[in-house]
């Protein structure tokens, strides 16, 4: 982060209802949470986890090059009367205040995303687009849950022209208080799919969770909406419910707002035909899939919404790259020749498995060259589990895909199913797969690696990229 103060101390200490104590600076560059990451001039917040107190690590954080440090008045007995600090009731109770004063002092145009999938490559393509046309501040990773998004609104900058945030959950009641900090001009909700069904009684339950994100639409503010989506009218209900009389839709669908008109899949990115909110473009984004061409389009739509450029913005995604994890695309060095390896590890859920592996169909492989996917876990489906993981035989056959590994005791259902011929490997676990998978590869071979993030399948990424040493593939149709 710059050196360009982010808050004041007096406005901290006003906000946050701190008692002030010790040498503390004028102003701090950033907040952090994390000891090992603070720097110099930041702010360190000491929030208890569920798995360590961040009070533990003050006097580090300190060391580090924090200038000061939130800690709870519970817990000020621990430090010195010459330490930095701004004592309060609870940390995260302060962090949240400070979130909120940030959004209210913040003059620029707020995005908030949710959806079962692809909101952290929706917000991440709306920080790139709009990135080009004014100061944008955005959520970092996934922070998309309760101190995540407050986390998010107090690194805003005052004069950012454009703030995305990202809200997830899988209870229904998290996402309306975060969205109520947030009070988005604009609302995206990617899709509704079967995604923590453990928690739900089914599919509408879902969509009256992520509807909660209208709760906190600034007055005369819009909602986007995925037209092709199952669960469009009940979500457009839900927002007229809420007052919101803007409500832009995105799909193939004729009616929707925003329109798929046409898309050319290519191995590394994805050419688009669309007509946005009455503007006919075509584009090109640098991702492949077409499920990246159906969120370009609320992309577009959410960015024209907040007043930027259409078509500078369409422009943009053509540089627009994969999150880690998350469908990034690498060159593996084969003795023979080279392998592509398409890393999809950080999550998954049926609607995203099913995306993954249409990418897997449309990667290029030699002529002797297999699409070999690499499956773990999809987790909290609920009794819904087995089923859904059979299911992906289907996409599997659709995609041409010539080779699967399956591990955990869910993808066993899968495994159970495949035909004898498509039948790779399994294990009960990611590193008891590991030496087939690296063994199996030979060049020429396009191999997708995915799984909940619980299923631990970055391990085989890392596997695959230590054995065969890796390089970013993203070329040019």
């Amino acid at each position: 982060m710059s050196a360009q103060a982010l808050w004041h101390i007096d406005d901290m200490v006003a906000a946050m209802l701190a008692a002030p104590s010790g040498a503390l600076p004028r102003a701090i560059t950033g907040i952090s949470i994390d000891s090992r990451t603070v720097a110099p001039g930041e702010a360190y917040f000491a929030i208890k986890g569920d798995l360590h107190d961040g009070h533990e690590f003050v006097a580090a954080a300190l060391a580090n090059g924090a200038a000061v440090a939130v800690v709870a008045q519970a817990q000020r007995h621990r430090f010195a009367d010459t330490m930095p600090l701004l004592v309060v009731p609870d940390v995260l109770g302060a962090l949240v205040a400070l979130g909120v004063a940030a959004r209210a002092r913040l003059g620029g145009r707020v995005i908030a995303v949710t959806g079962s999938v692809g909101k952290t490559s929706t917000k991440e393509a709306l920080r790139h687009v709009l990135g080009g046309q004014g100061r944008t501040h955005a959520s970092v990773a996934s922070f998309n849950n309760h101190w995540g998004v407050p986390l998010t609104l107090a690194r805003c900058p005052a004069d950012a022209a454009f703030a995305v945030f990202e809200i997830g959950m899988n209870h229904a009641g998290e996402i309306e208080p975060l969205v109520r900090m947030a009070r988005p001009h604009v609302a995206i909700i990617t899709t509704v799919e079967p995604v923590h069904l453990e928690f739900f009684t089914g599919i509408e339950a879902i969509a009256d969770a992520k509807a909660e994100i209208f709760a906190g639409v600034e007055p005369g503010g819009a909602a986007v909406l995925n037209r092709d989506n199952a669960q469009f009218a009940r979500l457009r209900r839900s927002a007229e419910a809420r007052g919101i009389a803007r409500i832009v839709s995105f799909g193939a669908a004729a009616e929707a707002d925003a329109r798929l008109l046409d898309v050319s899949l290519h191995p590394s990115c994805t050419a688009v035909h669309a007509a946005i909110l009455g503007q006919d473009i075509t584009y090109k984004i640098g991702m492949p899939g077409r499920h990246m061409a159906m969120n370009s389009l609320a992309v577009l739509a959410a960015a024209q919404l907040v007043g930027a450029d259409l078509v500078t913005a369409a422009l943009a995604l053509a540089e627009f790259r994969p999150a880690a994890g998350r469908g990034v695309q690498v060159t593996l060095a084969l003795p023979q020749g080279t392998s592509t390896l398409i890393d999809e590890s950080y999550n998954a859920n049926p609607a995203s498995m099913a995306a993954a592996l249409n990418v897997l169909g449309q990667a290029t492989v030699a002529p002797r060259g297999r699409r070999i996917a690499v499956l773990g876990d999809m987790l909290e489906l609920g009794a819904s589990g087995p089923d859904l993981h059979r299911a992906l035989g289907e996409p599997i056959l659709a995609n041409r895909v010539d080779l699967v590994f399956c591990c955990g005791p869910l993808m066993r259902n899968l495994w159970d199913a495949l035909p004898s011929a498509r039948r790779g490997g399994y294990a009960e676990t990611s590193a008891a797969l590991e030496s087939a998978v690296v063994g199996a590869l030979r060049a020429g071979d396009a191999v997708m690696v995915k799984g909940s993030l619980g299923s631990r399948m970055k391990v085989i990424v890392q596997a695959l990229e230590k054995r065969f040493p890796a390089n970013a593939a993203f070329d040019d149709v």
